[in-house]
C-alpha cells in the first residue's frame, strides 16, 4: 500500500467498541464517528525496525491506518478525535470504495489530501530520519512547500489563517451585497477592506 517496502506491512485491527471503552469520547463525537467509520486497521509501521531509517528525537515510528468508510466524506473531527487518543504519528488512508484519500493531524489542524484511486497513491520515505520522512508526508497530504528551510507548523497555521481570513472576506462580501442600509454598507466595506490589508493584498482586488 503506498508503494511502501513489504517489510513495513503489518496487520492489526483497531476496533471501533475497544477504542470507545478505553478512551470514552462524547456521546456527540461518538456517535458521528460510528455513522462514517466501518472499520479501522493499521497497515503499515515505518520504524527503525522495517526500513533503514533512523528514529528521531520526536518521532520513533510513523502508522499508517486504513479507514474503511460508510460515507464519502469523512469529518474532520473524527480523525481529530483519533489523532488526539492515540499518542502516535497516524497517517490515515480515508478508504471508500476504490477511491481514498490521505489525511493527518499536525498544528491542531487535520489535512487532507485529494481523492484518487488507492492504487495511485505513492507515499516516498524522503529524509534522513523519521522525523523528515513524517514532515514530508504531511507536506504531500496538505500540498505544502516546505523547501527553502521553512517551518512546518509555522506554514500550516499560517495557511490555516489565510484561510479562514478568505472565507470571512467572502461571507462579508455576499452579505455587503444584499445590504440596503448605506451606513452598514460601508461598515462591511470597511471590514472587508481591513481583512483583506490584514490577508496580505491590496484592499481593491
Amino acid at each position: 500500500m503506498l508503494g511502501l517496502p513489504k517489510s513495513t506491512k503489518i496487520s492489526k485491527q483497531l476496533p471501533k467498541k475497544a477504542i470507545f471503552d478505553r478512551f470514552k469520547p462524547k456521546p456527540d463525537d461518538r456517535r458521528l464517528f460510528d455513522e462514517q467509520i466501518n472499520r479501522m486497521s493499521i497497515v503499515a509501521e515505518i520504524s527503525p525496525q522495517m526500513v533503514a531509517l533512523k528514529a528521531s528525537e520526536d518521532v520513533s515510528a510513523v502508522y499508517v491506518v486504513l479507514v474503511t468508510l460508510k460515507t464519502p466524506d469523512c469529518d474532520k473531527k473524527n480523525i481529530a478525535l483519533l489523532s488526539k487518543l492515540i499518542d502516535q504519528r497516524m497517517l490515515f488512508v480515508l478508504m471508500y470504495g476504490d477511491a481514498a484519500r490521505l489525511a493527518a493531524y499536525r498544528a491542531d489542524k487535520v489535512l487532507v489530501s485529494e481523492s484518487k484511486h488507492l492504487a495511485e497513491w505513492k507515499l516516498p520515505l524522503t529524509g534522513l530520519d523519521l522525523e523528515a520522512v513524517w514532515e514530508n508526508a504531511i507536506a504531500q497530504i496538505g500540498g505544502i512547500d516546505i523547501e527553502g528551510g521553512k517551518d512546518l507548523d509555522v506554514t500550516i497555521r499560517e495557511a490555516d489563517r489565510q484561510e479562514k481570513l478568505q472565507k470571512q472576506i467572502a461571507t462579508l462580501e455576499k452579505k455587503a451585497m444584499t445590504e440596503r442600509q448605506p451606513r452598514k454598507k460601508w461598515e462591511l466595506a470597511e471590514e472587508i477592506r481591513r481583512l483583506k490589508i490584514e490577508l496580505g493584498g491590496h484592499p481593491n482586488d
